[in-house]
């Protein structure tokens, strides 16, 4: 039986105010990243979501990446050890803008997916 596909999702609350500076963050600092795994196969697919309507329910994330594996093994792997060197120049200014981007969080957690079809 071939290895099943596996999503995860990754949920952030960012502090009040700091939305659109954490959005550019990502883009900037984490989006490379995900688009070089989405070419070498790592990753099958990467979505980004982020609520429609304001205060539309409890207000526990405001920006939601789904990330769906090949298979588990892949999970495990994630990130390529020294994509950075090869996507950043300047790998001092890499981390700092990344320990400034999870500073404007409030929460973040990864929830790994296990599907359950329903029956027939």
């Amino acid at each position: 039986m071939p290895a099943e596909p596996v999503t995860v999702l990754y949920f952030y609350r960012t502090r009040w105010g700091h939305h659109d500076e954490f959005m550019e963050l990502f883009e900037r600092n984490h989006w490379p990243f995900l688009k070089a795994g989405l070419a070498d196969g790592q990753y099958v697919e990467v979505k980004r979501y982020v609520p429609r309507f304001h205060g539309d329910g409890r207000a526990d994330w405001d920006m939601l990446v789904s990330i769906t594996y090949p298979n588990f093994a892949a999970v495990a792997e994630h990130a390529p050890r020294g994509l950075a060197g090869e996507l950043f120049a300047d790998l001092e200014a890499l981390a700092a803008d990344e320990r400034h981007r999870f500073a404007l969080l409030e929460a973040h957690w990864d929830v790994v997916l296990e599907e359950r079809p329903l029956p027939r």
